[in-house]
Order: C-alpha cells, then structure tokens, then sequence
C-alpha cells in the first residue's frame, strides 16, 4: 500500500517526465554554462600570463570574449527553459490533480475543505512544479563547486587539500538546511490551507455574515492562524539567513585559505600570476554555497508542498466494475447501510426498499443523514458497509457510463457548468437534442424565463442573470434532460415558490422525467404528494409510510415544524 510520501514522489517524478526533453535541454545548458565559468578562469589566468610576459595575446583575450558572450547566451536559455518548465509543470500538476479530486467527488471535500483543496491545487501545485527545473538545474549547481575543486588540484594539489579541509563544515551546512527548510516549509503550507479554508467559508456563507453584521469577527477568525504562519514565515527566513551567515563565514576563510597557499607558492616560483588568479577565481566558484543553499531551500519547499499533494492523491477515487443493468423499472434498495463522517456515524444499518416506478421522498431533522442518503443512492459517496443495488445489481460494480447513464441527481444548489444555457442543461449527454433540452425545460418550469434572456437558450451562463429558484430549475431540468431509471433530487425544490413546486412535483409523478424518484424533502406538502415516506431519525429509519398515516404521530409533525400546519 503506498503513502501520501510515495504518492508525492510518483508526482514528481511524472511531472519531471512530461517535461522530459525540456528538462534534459536545461541541464545541458546549465551544465554547458558551468563547464564555460570553470574554462573563464584558465583563460585569464593564461590571457595575464602572456600580457605580462609582452606575448602575442589576442587570440586568448578572444577566448575570453567568447565564453563570456557563451555565459550571457545560456543565462538566457536558462531563464526561458526554467519559466517554461516550471509553467508546464505546474499546469500538468493542477489538471492531474484536479483529476483526481473530481474522481474522488464530495469526499475530497469533505476532508480536507474546499478552501484547504483550492490552495493545494494553486499555491502548492505552483511550488511542486518547480522541481522538474530545480533538479535539472542541480547538476550544474553540484558541477560548479566539484569543478572548482577539481581545478584547484590541476593547477597544485596542496590548494585541493587546504579546501577539502573545510569540506565537512559545507556538507553539515547544505544538509541542515534542506531538513530545517522542509519542515519549516511544511507548517507555512499547512497553516495557509487552514487560512484558506476559513475564507472559503466565510465566502459561502457571506450573505448570513453581512445580515448578521459579523465581518469584522468573521475576519478576525479567519486570521486568527496569522501569527502561526508569521512565525512559520520567519523561521523559513532564520534557516535561510543562518545558513548564508554560516556560508559567509565559511567560505572566505576557505577562499583566504586557498590565496594564501598560492601565493606562497608563487614566491616559490611554483606558480604563475595567472595561475594565483586562476586560484582565487576557482576558489570562489568552490565555495558556491549559495547557489546550491538557494538551490535546496528551493527543492526543500517544493518537496513539502509536492508531500501536501500526495495527500490528496493518498485518497482513493471510487473504483468502477464491469457489470451493466438489465431490463428493470428502476428498484432501489439499500442493505445494512452505515456511513460515518468525522468520526461521526451519520447513517447506521439503514434497510430501504424503493420499488420501481414509485416516489419516495426521504425527511427528517437536520443532521439526520437525509443528504448522505441521497449520495449514497446515487454513488456521489460509497458507504462504509453494506450494500446499495438498483435493479439487484450493486452500484460499485457498474461500469461508469453505466451507473451515469441509470442515475440523475438534481441539488439544492447546483453547480452550473458550460458556456451557454443550453450547454448547461445537456451537461452529461452524449448526444443532446434540442427538443429534448426544451421539453426538460418546460419540465422543471425552465422554460418562461430562459426565452426571456437575451440569446434563450444561446445566452451565455455567465451573461444570464438568474435567482436561487431560477438556478435550481436549471438544475432540475439538467437532471430530467439526463433521464435514466432512478432520479434523486437532494431538497432541489427548496427554492421554489409554492405553485412551482406544485407543477414540478406533479410531473414528477408522472413518467416523463424517470422511473424511480427519491426526494429528500423539506416541506409536508413536498412529502404528501410523494407514494410513500422515508422518516429517518439519528441515522436510522423510523418508520416508512404514506405521509398521511405519519402525520397522525406529533415526533413526525415535529420533523416539519411551523410547516406542519400547511399539511
């Protein structure tokens, strides 16, 4: 079984891949330009040489002009191939990982927040694609100091040593900060996702905020994990100061280190001034922490942020079957069903029988697990155990164009996808016709003020100005265009005034928008029309029954409340 660490490294490891040949063509570059900075000072060193000795020197000093000019060129093919690759990366992460929350479905959101998953799929997606580039820069970042080394020990073998013997103090200092500079990383991130989470709230709730007057406290506990992130923010910065002050004091001692030696041995007339040059220039490049600090600070964020997707990715998306449905009018039944969320168990051992062709609507309190039911009857969710069939056939064992082709749902609040109106209500269909979208309009009562819009049905949704209830016939009507044999509509009449809720249900009753009806209802009179009644009570079925015979019973007239009059 994998972990979100393992999943984390799949990530990267295939976002790498899909900008493989960019990746390689930036390590070359970088690789090229790292090769041409350890040749510059040789050629210096030999280009002083000749000058001071009154030797022809132009060709050198064209050496020179030349790798400089090749430095400047790869800068810049560095610079365009890092910002391609880190776009690229990013773009493939977000999609796949979009993906997968979609795959997922309420679930995703349900654990981790839809504030917490929009700042995974921004803001961490942007810092994981850094790292395809990051590691095809590390190459180069390595070669700089190993090649200053190196060089050190061509020109004399004594300059090496007296570097190397400040070579553990480097190594402690690189590994440090890439375990410091991930954790700090790691608590920044997650202390955003709770900022997000709160402000995503606050935005679906900014209505009831606004009438309450409660902005300012609503801000104020949105923000409340600010100085936890302050303090998150401020370490990241400590370990990256402490390490550049550590590589500050290091590496000038190294580098005096190295000048002095060479110098001594230019009084020993066993080097040259060029070569003294060349050794001071080699020294520096050897001590290059700094790019390679800057380099793993980078990676240690980007690996965090990557660990944060993994997460994400660690949440398994329902698996489909194979099986198709056969002839049947749509019967639903529901076996020992229980379905927990936050350690809470919403629905226990829930049996219910819909038989096919029938309506059946589903009320309670608030909290009794009407929502979760619906769900599960449509697999927006599985269950924790037992079993939901349609037709005698277990919905996780129906191929995916299947169980979508068999089960329509419509919401309180539905999510209107697609460029125009008539998009919208053909959402899902394969091969939508007008006249079916027009009749699934009439149905939900769509229709009056969808030809009022400027374009009808050509109006783009975004141009289309529309109120809860109107949304909500949209929904409705996506949902009877859809048909197939079991429709659920989760409280989708809530916004609806009374008469169109009257005319709604009425063709509910009907055969035209599909076989099998479950309605999560709110209203007795929603209730009263339905063929029979499904009371659920703290997570189990009370009773089921037509409404009439439930009303005689004051628990099943508390359930509606003031309503209950208008039964």
């Amino acid at each position: 079984m994998t972990t979100p660490a393992d999943d984390a490294r799949t990530l990267l490891r295939d976002a790498t891949r899909h900008s493989g040949p960019r990746c390689v063509v930036l390590c070359l570059a970088s690789t090229v330009a790292t090769g041409a900075g350890l040749l510059l000072p040789a050629a210096l060193g030999r280009t002083l040489d000749l000058l001071l000795a009154d030797a022809p020197a132009t060709r050198w000093v064209l050496y020179c002009a030349g790798i400089v000019l090749l430095l400047a060129l790869l800068d810049a093919c560095e610079t365009v191939l890092t910002g391609t690759v880190d776009a690229r990366s990013t773009a493939w992460l977000r999609r796949r990982l979009t993906g997968h929350v979609l795959a997922v479905g309420p679930r995703a959101a349900d654990r981790f927040g839809s504030g917490d998953l929009v700042a995974r799929l921004v803001g961490n997606a942007a810092q994981a694609g850094t790292t395809p580039a990051a590691r095809a820069a590390l190459l180069a970042a390595v070669a700089g100091p190993v090649g200053g080394v190196v060089a050190l020990g061509i020109l004399d073998v004594r300059l090496a040593a007296v570097f190397l013997a400040g070579a553990p103090v480097l190594y402690l200092l690189l590994r440090a900060v890439a375990r410091d500079t991930t954790a700090c990383a790691a608590r920044y991130q997650q202390v955003q996702g709770r900022i997000a989470a709160g402000l995503a709230e606050a935005v679906g709730g900014s209505r009831t905020i606004r009438a309450a007057g409660t902005a300012e406290k609503e801000a104020a506990r949105i923000l409340r994990p600010l100085p936890e992130l302050s303090r998150a923010g401020h370490e990241m910065w400590r370990v990256q100061g402490r390490a550049a002050g550590q590589a500050v004091a290091v590496a000038p001692v190294l580098q005096l280190g190295v000048v002095a030696v060479a110098g001594l041995l230019l009084t020993l007339h066993q080097l040259s001034v060029g070569e003294v040059l060349a050794a001071s220039r080699y020294a520096v490049l050897a001590t290059g922490v700094g790019v390679l600090v800057g380099q793993l600070a980078g990676l240690a964020r980007a690996r965090a942020a990557a660990g944060r997707l993994g997460e994400l990715l660690a949440e398994p998306a329902p698996a489909h079957g194979e099986r198709r449905l056969p002839e049947g009018p749509g019967r639903l039944e529901l076996r020992g069903v229980t379905a927990r969320r936050g350690g809470r168990t919403v629905l226990d051992g829930v049996d219910l029988v819909v038989p096919g062709g029938t309506t059946l609507a589903v009320v309670g309190r608030s909290g009794s697990g009407k929502s979760l039911l619906a769900a599960l009857a449509g697999r927006l969710a599985d269950p924790d155990s037992g079993d939901v069939l349609l037709d005698g056939v277990p919905l996780r064992d129906l191929t995916r164009e299947e169980l979508r082709r068999a089960v329509g749902c419509a919401f309180a609040r539905p999510a209107l996808l697609g460029t125009t109106v008539e998009d919208t209500i053909a959402l899902g269909l394969s091969s939508p016709s007008p006249a079916r979208i027009r009749e699934a309009a009439r149905t939900a009562r769509a229709d009056d003020f969808v030809r009022r819009l400027p374009d009808g049905y050509a109006t783009a949704l975004a141009d289309a100005p529309r109120s809860g209830g109107e949304s909500q016939r949209l929904g409705l009507a996506r949902a009877f265009a859809h048909g197939g044999r079991l429709l659920i509509l989760d409280d989708a009449l809530s916004s609806l005034d009374t008469v169109t809720e009257h005319h709604i249900t009425q063709a509910l009753l009907g055969s035209a928008p599909g076989s099998t009806r479950l309605l999560v209802a709110h209203r007795a009179a929603t209730a009263a029309r339905a063929d029979a009644v499904a009371w659920l009570d703290e997570g189990r079925v009370r009773a089921v029954g037509r409404h009439e015979e439930l009303w005689r019973r004051p628990e099943y007239r508390a359930v509606f409340g003031q309503a209950g009059g208008d039964a």
